[in-house]
């Protein structure tokens, strides 16, 4: 028997189906040329490889803290990145306490060895704990930092040796040749870009991970709990209210806009009452209202969430849904003007004379011919949930108080700024992973439009045929 019990919560399922169907779309893309194309300009973006790189960095991390169990009967339910950051989870100070500090940030009234009382900050419990003098702590920072940047140099040099091997043993060429091409940006994917993209990820990453085992990197928050670890804990739940909430509007969206572009009639203006109803409530208040009735089911319904992890894992699903039926509005207007378009082209006109039922048109003209939209709309619009998810937190309608997330951290900051004195890492922890996550998620969303919108495809042929024309 195994020493702990597998967990499988709700998202964690929906995750693991979604990586399965990324995975057979990755096969299928092989299978066709037309998509192979479409994709290989993709790899071919710089920006986009390296955008893709660090997010692929913030995927690992969400899908570590997906893999949950329970240690013991008694003992609540861990994760993967838990086990991994075991000293992170369970080395909790007093209070609050800044970055790379060694002394509690509150005064504290102690008595001395004469009888004198005093107000002095008291040494942390873990945090540069092996240190004897408090005070050689900064020198012991620079020198553990240096140490640390030198090992991701290492891992980094290594990284870089094994993909260039791999390219020279591919391409039949030299060592030497394979590394020219890779630096001067002459081979079919971006590898330069992605290799700059994982220096960059391990010269951050790596002395944060190896001075965050005897120091709070981030500092620690009202409670004592590394501020660190929560900003990491929190990247799964933007994952998972990004890619949930967008899976939850995409089929919405498509049939409603398919249907209402091509049947047209009392069809179109059903589904365009529809929406338009929904855009005239503002979004935040239906978004509240709709958060608030799933919380009164969740706490009437104690008894169907064996642990607090569960109930907070299906208050988390609850918002991903309703943040998917309340967003898919906008994508349906962009399909039904799409569909409206393609509906009028030859093709279609032809498989209609033919005999060919509404159905079958729609699935193998219409729907083919505006992935790129839903595709495009997928990667944009997991940026803006990142940011709704941050704000509905912020006001009290977001995740469950169990789950840690960007939305709750920045709420938890707003009355730490008013503080004297001011506390601003767990402000500044949050806003750096989440501004690091957007941005790279848009700019990876520039670089999918580039590459799978047919009109910019056409525009970029042209203009390399009018410069080989030169």
């Amino acid at each position: 028997m195994m020493p702990f019990d597998i967990v499988i919560l709700w998202t964690d399922a929906l995750i693991f189906v979604l990586i399965a169907c990324i995975v057979a779309a990755g096969f299928y893309i092989r299978s066709q040329e037309h998509l192979r194309t479409s994709w290989r300009r993709l790899v071919e973006n710089r920006t986009g490889m390296a955008a893709l790189t660090v997010l692929l960095v913030f995927v690992a991390v969400g899908f570590a803290d997906s893999l949950h169990y329970r240690p013991a009967p008694q003992v609540g339910v861990w994760s993967l990145l838990d086990a991994l950051l075991r000293n992170l989870k369970t080395h909790t100070e007093k209070t609050y306490s800044a970055p790379f500090a060694v002394k509690l940030d509150a005064r504290e009234t102690v008595t001395g060895p004469d009888g004198a009382q005093m107000r002095i900050y008291p040494r942390l419990v873990y945090g540069g704990a092996h240190l004897a003098n408090p005070d050689e702590s900064a020198a012991d920072i620079l020198w553990r930092a240096r140490a640390a940047c030198v090992h991701a140099a290492a891992g980094w040099i290594v990284i870089c040796a094994m993909v260039v091997a791999l390219l020279a043993c591919r391409s039949r060429i030299s060592f030497a040749q394979a590394l020219g091409n890779v630096l001067r940006g002459e081979t079919a994917t971006a590898w330069n870009a992605a290799l700059f993209a994982v220096g960059a990820v391990l010269l951050l990453s790596v002395p944060a991970l190896e001075l965050s085992s005897i120091y709070h990197v981030f500092g620690t928050d009202k409670v004592g709990n590394d501020v660190f670890y929560q900003a990491l804990k929190s990247v799964r739940t933007a994952l998972v209210i990004g890619t949930l909430t967008t899976l939850a509007m995409l089929p919405l969206a498509a049939v409603l806009g398919i249907l209402a572009g091509y049947l047209g009639g009392i069809v179109d203006d059903v589904v365009q009452y529809v929406y338009t109803t929904l855009n005239s409530i503002p979004g935040v208040l239906l978004i509240a209202a709709a958060v608030l009735l799933m919380q009164v089911f969740i706490e009437d319904h104690q008894n169907w969430f064996a642990t607090a992890a569960e109930r907070a894992d299906a208050r988390l699903l609850a918002l991903c849904l309703i943040l998917g039926v309340t967003s898919w509005t906008g994508l349906c207007r962009l399909l039904r003007a799409e569909t409206l378009k393609l509906r009028e082209l030859e093709y279609v006109e032809a498989a209609r004379a033919f005999g060919v039922s509404h159905w079958k048109i729609m699935s193998r003209h219409i729907l083919p011919n505006l992935m790129h939209i839903l595709l495009i709309s997928l990667v944009m619009d997991f940026s803006g949930l990142v940011l709704a998810e941050a704000v509905l937190s912020y006001v009290g309608i977001g995740v469950d108080q169990n789950t840690i997330s960007f939305g709750s951290m920045i709420n938890t900051a707003r009355m730490e700024l008013a503080r004297e004195p001011i506390v601003w890492w767990s402000l500044a922890a949050a806003f750096s992973f989440m501004f690091t996550l957007v941005l790279m998620a848009n700019l990876l969303s520039d670089a999918v439009r580039d590459a799978l919108d047919p009109r910019m495809a056409s525009r970029v042929r042209r203009a390399a045929a009018a410069k080989a024309g030169r």
